[in-house]
């Protein structure tokens, strides 16, 4: 698919690519690549498959930038990265994707986007924006989940969802680590070392770069917070367990002197005049209830119940 960079992107066949000095956009696959790479004389060897898939990085060359994207889905960072590669100059932008996404993207913004004044830089800024759109609702979701969380922990209405909250801290990890590697491209585009974009409109770039570091900041308190909700949990059990064992050790004691007076008259002595007197088992039974009412108005005054 080839377009044109207007008021919004016009659709283009390949000859009417370069009847004009308008930049434009190209987006093949890599066979494409490998039949048209000369016809944009962008002048290198460029091979899309030896660029690394994993990262998101721009490198420059004499007369050109190339580069490749990954990025992650955001409705599941456990799936498959979006990943494609681009090479670029002063006169337009070919970006070469074998899943057809990037297409689809394209023409989404063909659809939606038109510029008051039209240019590369703009392009490009829409496009990372694109990735990056819904991000801060993204990061809203995940705080409210773990507002919610540490709520539920401290009314003792949860047991902690370590898994859960392992899988946030994991997803939060793999977005600051894309943000960093966006931060960088953002500014190597800034740089413009060979001089590919308008010194108006590099502030496209640091636009992008700033609301980047934003999210980035966001992702690294988030991770902050899930490390703290941990901790609170931890804590939260720990007390919990000293509560338990407190009860265990007030009622063990409660009944100390009981087990003494059962352990002394289970002796088996012949003569214990005790045995012998008609009361005695009441007796006993009123003295153990007294002395029990004893030591628990003595553990309230304490406030150790």
């Amino acid at each position: 698919m080839f377009y044109l960079i207007r008021e919004k992107l016009e659709k283009v066949s390949f000859d009417q690519l370069f009847a004009t000095d308008e930049q434009f956009v190209a987006v093949l696959t890599t066979g494409q690549w490998n039949e048209m790479k000369d016809e944009f004389d962008l002048g290198i060897d460029f091979d899309p498959t030896a660029v690394s898939p994993y990262i998101t990085e721009a490198k420059e060359n004499y007369d050109s930038i190339t580069g490749a994207f990954s990025i992650p889905d955001r409705t599941n960072l456990d799936n498959e990265d979006l990943r494609f590669t681009f090479a670029l100059d002063e006169k337009g932008i070919v970006l070469i994707d074998d899943s057809h996404q990037v297409n689809r993207i394209i023409e989404s913004m063909r659809l939606v986007k038109r510029w008051r004044f039209p240019s590369l830089e703009r392009f490009i800024y829409d496009l990372l924006d694109h990735f990056i759109h819904n991000d801060a609702l993204i990061m809203e979701t995940y705080e409210d989940e773990l507002d919610e969380m540490e709520r539920k922990i401290l009314n003792d209405d949860m047991v902690a969802d370590e898994k859960r909250l392992s899988k946030i801290r994991s997803d939060l990890r793999d977005l600051r680590i894309h943000y960093e590697q966006l931060i960088d491209l953002g500014e190597f585009f800034q740089e413009n070392e060979n001089h590919f974009f308008k010194s108006d409109n590099i502030r496209y770039f640091k636009l992008f770069t700033d609301r980047i570091q934003k999210l980035k900041d966001m992702s690294v308190s988030l991770r902050d917070y899930t490390v703290n909700i941990k901790e609170l949990y931890v804590t939260h059990l720990e007390i919990r367990e000293n509560r338990i064992m407190t009860i265990l050790t007030v009622v063990t004691t409660l009944f100390m002197p009981l087990s003494l007076i059962t352990s002394w008259y289970g002796m088996n002595f012949k003569y214990m005049p005790e045995l012998g007197f008609r009361y005695s088992y009441p007796v006993m039974i009123c003295a153990s209830a007294v002395l029990l009412i004893l030591e628990i108005r003595y553990f309230i005054k304490k406030k150790w119940l």
